[in-house]
């Protein structure tokens, strides 16, 4: 698979979510492409989408052993109306078993550095494990989200990983997330009506002020341009060769 992301993102730029999922999975086949769901509004959207257009379509879940028991139950919602099962990656325990042993249930707090730890052994190597399998994934990525996604685009090259990566939702507002879910009837958390507007692992997930910044919430102990758990790294534009 190869995309031409300047032509794709000018082509697509007034286009809608449906239209870039569907390319995108013609364009790879529905074995190589794969959705990121953490079970999020905009992950919602994007699974009610992508099932529409392919019931074949791979979804996968990170479950890092530390979410919210709201989350689970979503999970098994979503997984009822849609008739479908979710490819669960979870942490080495080998990995896991050490790290825990060593710093304690909840080292995390203790700096940035030891937070991106846990993050690496609880969600990036599983997320290398599946990625290693597709040409290309999809996210639910919003430039509205917080400051460290704003240069986001509808198809970027994940030099990282080495693959394409397309986030249909990169220019939708909050508000048509919303008007989605509600019209199709898309279930979601019901941590977001108890004031939860960005929702990860239970221990570095907060409720936010009104007024906050939506990502306010997520490991509030940290500066704001530094919140990222290393899943979406910087990525390049222009594609493989470039």
């Amino acid at each position: 698979m190869k995309f031409d992301q300047d032509d794709l993102n000018y082509r697509f730029q007034d286009g809608s979510a449906e239209a870039i999922i569907r390319y995108a999975i013609q364009t790879a086949g529905v074995s190589r492409i794969a959705l990121a769901s953490s079970l999020s509004i905009e992950d919602q959207v994007l699974t009610d989408l992508v099932l529409k257009i392919n019931k074949e379509a791979r979804i996968f879940f990170i479950d890092t052993g530390r979410h919210f028991q709201e989350t689970y139950d979503l999970m098994t919602a979503t997984m009822s109306k849609y008739n479908f099962h979710y490819e669960v990656y979870a942490p080495e325990t080998e990995h896991l078993e050490v790290m825990v042993s060593h710093y304690g249930p909840n080292f995390f707090y203790e700096s940035r550095e030891l937070r991106k730890k846990c993050c690496a052994i609880r969600k990036v190597t599983p997320l290398t494990r599946v990625l290693s399998s597709v040409e290309g994934w999809i996210c639910g990525l919003r430039k509205e989200q917080s400051l460290t996604r704003q240069e986001i685009a509808l198809f970027e090259w994940d030099q990282k990983h080495s693959l394409y990566k397309i986030n249909p939702l990169a220019f939708w507002p909050e508000e048509k997330v919303w008007e989605y879910l509600t019209e199709h009837q898309v279930p979601y958390n019901d941590l977001y009506n108890k004031g939860f507007p960005s929702i990860g692992c239970q221990p570095c997930t907060r409720a936010v002020k009104p007024g906050e910044d939506v990502r306010s919430g997520r490991w509030w102990w940290e500066e704001p341009d530094k919140k990222e758990c290393g899943l979406h790294s910087p990525l390049v534009s222009g594609g493989a060769d470039k």
